[in-house]
């Protein structure tokens, strides 16, 4: 389970979605299942298909290592694509700082302004 999970909200749409931070432990057991529920299909075809050639050219023994190395960094590209198309922090589901989550993106990422 990855160490927290971030809330995020699309002042265009008020739309919410949430994206976990961390290691993704969905990614390691479920291969390309969990970003094809969540709709990202580059990342969800990415994984088949070089788990496809990886089980192909291994006889299946290594089909297992793409989902291991997308279990390091899908969260955080899944996260970044919802910053890119608008979406901005609002909060954890933990109450862990929005700065860790910074540093994980790498840059400062745009905030929910409060409406009071």
């Amino acid at each position: 389970m990855a160490f927290d999970k971030v809330i995020l909200e699309n002042p265009r749409t008020g739309q919410i979605r949430e994206a976990p931070v961390g290691f993704s432990w969905t990614m390691f057991f479920f291969g390309f299942f969990p970003p094809m529920f969540r709709g990202d299909w580059k990342w969800a075809i990415i994984i088949l298909l070089t788990a496809l050639i990886a089980a192909a050219f291994s006889a299946g023994i290594l089909g297992w290592i793409p989902g291991l190395i997308g279990a390091f960094v899908w969260n955080k590209s899944y996260l970044n694509r919802l910053v890119s198309d608008g979406f901005q922090l609002k909060g954890t589901e933990r109450g862990a700082s929005l700065d860790v989550v910074d540093r994980v993106l790498g840059y400062p990422a745009q905030r929910v302004q409060d409406k009071a």
